[in-house]
Parts: C-alpha cells; structure tokens; sequence
C-alpha cells in the first residue's frame, strides 16, 4: 500500500473513529484498488466489503478485525492490537521474561529478542505449560507487528572480545550445515544442536563487544538458526515449542533489519497454521511476508511463500485462490533466483512447487490432479532432500488410494516407507499414519495387509485394521 494512503487524514480519522467502512472504501480510492484486490488482501469476502462499505454490515469480530489491519499492512499507530487476556487475569509487567516475549506491543528491542530466546531455548527442563500456541487474533497481532514496528539499533561496546566478520562466516557456516544435515535425515536429535549453537549466539549478545553493522548480522545469524531449529521442533512432533523458537526468530529478524529472515520464520509459522488447525493464520502470516518483501526482488522467495499462503486456501476449501497463489509461484519460480534471493532457500525448485500443489490438490478433495503434481515433482526434486521426496510419496500414495488405484498406492507407499527407514521425522510417521489409515476399507487386502505391517514396523505404530 502506498505510504501516501496511511498519511491522508481522512483515513486517520476513520481508523480513529473504528469506521472499518469508511476506512475500507478510502483505502481502495487512495490506493486505486477493486474490491476484489481488498479481499484478497484482508481475507474478507467481497460481498461481505460490499456490505461494510455501505454501512449495511459492521466490522465488530476483534479476530477480523486484526486480519483486516495487518492484511493491509497499516501502520500499528492507526489500531492498537493487544493481546487478548483471560478474563481476571493481571498482565505481566513488561520485563516478565516468561512471557513478555510473546507481547508484540512492546519495544523490538535487543533485550525482548534474547527474552525470547531465553523462553524457547532449552524448553524441555522448563514448565512444559509455558509453551501454549499462539493463535488468532495474539498470532496476527504479532505478524502486524513484525511489519510496523520500528528496531532499535545494536550495538554493544563491552569489555568482551571484539567479534570478526570471519568468526560470524564460521557461525552461519554451522546453521547452514544443520540445515542440511535436517534435509538429508530428518530432524532426530538437531534440536538439541540448534539449542547449543542458539545459547552461544544469545552468550556473544550480551557478552562480546560488536557494532552496530556486526550486531545486525549476529541477530540475523541468530534469525536464522532459530527459525530452523524452530523447524527442528515442529518436525519432531514438538509443535507448541516450535512456535516460540519462530516468534524469537521473528523478533531477531527485526532486529537485523533483514526482511528475508522475517518472511522465513512467518514461512514456517505458515505451515504451523495449515498443519495445525490454523489455516487462516497461515495465508495471513504468508500475505504479510510477501507484503514487506515485495520491492526486494527475491522471486524464490516470494514463490515458497505464495505456495504456503495455498496451502492455507486449500484448507479453507478456497479453490480458487489455492490455484492462483500455485499459478504464480509457478511463474515466479520459472524465473529463477535472484542475487537478492536467500542464500537459505537453495531448495526450492520446480518440484518443490509441483509437490505443493499435489498437497493443495489433496485438502480440496481432487485425488487426480494431486496424483499428477506429486509425479512431476518426482521428476525435479533433489534426490538429496529424502524427506521431502518421502513426504511427497507418502502424499502421492494417498491420493492413489483415494482413487481407488490400491496397487499403485500400495507401490508408492512402500517407496516412501524406504526412504522413511533413513529418517527420523515424527512429522514424516505422522504422515505415513495418516495415509495408512486410507487403507481401512481395503485391509484385508494382501496389497494393504503386507504395507499396514511394515508401515507400523517403520514408523513404531500400532497398524489401524
């Protein structure tokens, strides 16, 4: 949105004054916008903006009213979002380290960001209570807040060691080697080792003297790594935890300044969404990161997230939108990567995109069309990442069995059962269940029987009979 559209008084005043309407109707005459183009951007429905604009219809669900603001990407001045709180219950004073952290009005500052590193790392010897998802109306309000507020510069001039760019190349070297080693075996026991190299970061935060140019990269190392171990989390079944390293991820995005790392954490609390009831959270945290990279001519990146933000669709039974947001990911991978692209997002490719789209074409109830997409990812995918190709078989054999094809599912099945022998992914066993269960009308089938068996031999589940 243009900036000019947030300075016109006559905006100001109606978001003032609550008048979504008004404010809508405004916002499209500013900013030379359909109705359709608002829709698409707040998650709203056209008819529904139709309604609001005449005053037929009131804006009054705080939920939508905050996909409404943080769809547009307005300032965080215009609408205050505060996180909601039980009813009786006394908000922490602002330097509660156990759960300031997760309170996206205060200051995005060098010290909330190590409060949330200090509340995800090691959360295994903590009050397991501590680590409740957030959702809703608390999520959107952080993702707002990530996109409009202002950073405080770091720096830090101690009396520690002055830290190097070289031991800074030596630091990032050793995310991008978990990172690796997480797409050729799965997540197993990384979590521990992102926790490890994420205590050293936050210990050179507060100990080490640095710059203000070295300590913006120090907190996009310490970005980085927690959003993957964040990653680590959630494939290990561990998803409530996840999020907390992704909200840390966050702040330390904002810290340094780099928006790429920002739109990757919201990358990865968009597949938290889809994956765990939260279909919604997930196209608005996908829509925001594209929002604020968008001038920065990444057209990977902006194609990984157009494919999350379809997923959400697809999960909301929002074909249509499912299928353009797949369209233009496709586009915009075809057009390669950019220097401006992220050194971190080496992965995706044209299978990447086709595998996305089988997974969308499964949530809206089309088995063959998904059954195509997951053979042409097979086709591009990189024989290295053996997860992603098991998921996408796992998927793949899924859709067969849906339609009716049980020997061509079955096969498929058991490709992806090889390859789940080599990995540790609770996420991957979870899958493997859930398209075991689409054999309970067939198994008593040998096909079915013999796979139900290895299936619970590989991931250690019971079999479903």
């Amino acid at each position: 949105m243009p900036d000019r559209v947030w300075r016109d008084i006559a905006v100001r005043q109606a978001f003032a004054a609550l008048d979504f309407g008004k404010a809508s109707r405004l916002i499209r005459q500013r900013g030379s916008l359909r109705q359709e183009d608002m829709a698409q951007l707040t998650g709203l429905s056209q008819a529904f903006l139709s309604m609001l604009e005449s005053g037929s219809r009131r804006l009054t669900n705080i939920d939508k009213i905050t996909e409404f603001v943080a769809g547009l990407g307005a300032p965080a001045e215009l609408v205050q979002l505060p996180l909601p709180r039980s009813p009786g219950t006394v908000p922490p004073p602002p330097v509660d380290q156990a759960t300031g952290d997760l309170d996206p009005t205060l200051p995005w500052s060098a010290a909330r960001m190590v409060a949330a590193l200090d509340h995800a790392v090691g959360g295994d010897v903590i009050d397991r209570r501590q680590f409740l998802t957030v959702s809703g109306i608390a999520l959107t309000a952080f993702v707002h807040h990530w996109g409009t507020a202002e950073a405080e510069p770091l720096q830090r001039a101690a009396d520690g060691s002055q830290l190097s760019a070289e031991l800074l190349d030596n630091l990032q070297a050793t995310t991008d080697r978990l990172r690796i080693m997480d797409a050729s075996g799965g997540s197993g026991t990384l979590s521990e080792l992102g926790d490890a190299h994420l205590e050293l970061l936050k210990r050179l935060l507060q100990k080490a003297s640095y710059t203000e140019d070295i300590g913006r990269r120090l907190a996009g190392i310490v970005a980085d790594t927690a959003t993957q171990t964040g990653w680590f989390a959630f494939d290990s079944g561990r998803h409530d935890h996840a999020q907390h390293y992704l909200l840390a991820a966050l702040r330390a995005a904002k810290v340094s300044g780099d928006d790429r790392l920002g739109a990757g954490a919201l990358s990865y609390l968009a597949i938290h969404g889809y994956s765990t009831g939260q279909p919604r959270t997930a196209v608005t945290a996908a829509r925001a990161a594209r929002e604020k990279i968008k001038t920065l001519g990444t057209p990977a990146l902006e194609a990984m997230l157009l494919t999350r933000q379809a997923r959400g669709h697809a999960k909301l039974g929002e074909r249509q939108a499912a299928l353009t947001a797949l369209g233009e990911a496709a586009e915009l991978c075809g057009c390669g990567r950019s220097e401006s692209d992220p050194h971190w997002l080496y992965w995706i490719n044209e299978g990447e995109i086709h595998g996305q789209a089988g997974s969308a074409y499964l949530d809206l109830g089309d088995p063959p069309e998904a059954a195509v997409s997951f053979t042409e990812a097979r086709k591009a995918l990189n024989p290295a990442d053996q997860r992603t190709n098991a998921l996408f078989l796992s998927r793949a054999a899924s859709a067969y069995l849906r339609k009716g094809e049980l020997e061509a599912g079955c096969s498929t099945a058991h490709q992806a059962l090889d390859l789940a022998e080599q990995l540790q992914s609770a996420r991957l066993n979870e899958h493997i269940d859930a398209m075991v269960g689409e054999l309970a009308p067939v198994s008593r089938d040998p096909y079915a029987r013999d796979l139900i068996d290895r299936a619970a031999l590989v991931t250690g589940t019971r079999s479903r009979t």
